[in-house]
């Protein structure tokens, strides 16, 4: 009998933790902290996350990092002198696509960040961006992505974070004259059509550009359209498809509460486990009493 007992704990042993391993290899996530957060600041976004810090990884970003990508494409001050935003990163199931929200960020939108995350790479996660007072959040990008090569063991290709650093700063530009939805519509139908349609020089990009602008209503100086033909110059030479962009873009609207139930729902799960194998000890322990 106590050998039939052993092999069935043994077999429910096995199913609970393939059960446990399955759920919880789709369910990864990893905090990006601002290194010059103050343990109190970090607390705070650890808490706004909804996670404890024995429960993520957690991994630092610097300002030099950040400064490696966005030199020349935006003001130093506006990158500033210390690392301060923060991002939480958690793995979808494939095709999910790319979900995000912003804290106490004030010129980049959720859409912009979804857009150059998708140029950078990026499938099927849930992002928060946030900061513990408002900054700008041009160099939250860059967490983002070293986050997300972090927890997917996947290395993101230099040239692809490049330009979606790039394509960053210019949404967020055009956004301050043209209104940011308006920015990020624009550059995301513009991209769209480049991936999709190859155009084979300047000339027939700055065709696709000044007939989405006029579709959306939006007028663009000379220059907006210049900057936005180099952009889509380093684009095309990306790895890209239209169904990629479109899939990955559908969920982009998720709220800080629909993550942290996500998380609350992990932690449920494992509860459940550990409850059933001490109601399987206690079953053992009264039938041998």
């Amino acid at each position: 009998m106590k050998k039939k007992i052993l092999s069935l704990f043994l077999v429910m042993l096995t199913i609970v933790c393939s059960f446990a391993n399955t759920v919880f290899a789709d369910q990864e996530n990893v905090v990006s902290l601002g290194a010059d957060l103050t343990p109190k600041q970090q607390e705070e976004m650890l808490e706004h996350f909804g996670v404890k810090r024995d429960e993520v990884r957690i991994i630092e970003v610097t300002n030099q990092e950040e400064r490696d990508y966005l030199s020349g494409l935006v003001p130093d001050k506006q990158i500033g002198t210390r690392a301060i935003s923060s991002a939480y990163v958690q793995l979808l199931p494939k095709g999910e696509g790319i979900m995000v929200d912003t804290h106490n960020i004030t010129w980049v939108s959720k859409e912009m960040y979804a857009n150059a995350m998708v140029t950078a790479g990026i499938e099927d996660a849930k992002v928060i961006v946030a900061a513990p007072f408002n900054v700008s959040g041009t160099a939250a990008l860059t967490g983002i992505m070293k986050a997300f090569e972090e927890i997917s063991g996947e290395e993101l290709s230099d040239e692809a974070k490049k330009t979606a650093n790039e394509e960053l700063v210019l949404t967020g530009d055009l956004g301050e004259e043209v209104g940011q939805e308006e920015a990020a519509e624009l550059i995301k139908k513009v991209k769209e059509e480049v991936v999709l349609n190859k155009p084979k020089d300047e000339s027939e990009i700055e065709d696709i550009i000044r007939d989405i602008a006029k579709q959306l209503g939006i007028e663009l100086t000379d220059e907006q359209i210049a900057k936005i033909i180099e952009l889509m110059k380093k684009i095309s030479q990306l790895n890209l498809n239209v169904e990629t962009i479109t899939k990955q873009l559908d969920k982009i609207g998720i709220s800080v509460d629909d993550i942290k139930k996500t998380v609350e729902e992990n932690k449920g799960i494992l509860e459940k486990i550990l409850d059933a194998i001490t109601e399987f000890f206690s079953w053992v322990r009264s039938f041998f009493k």
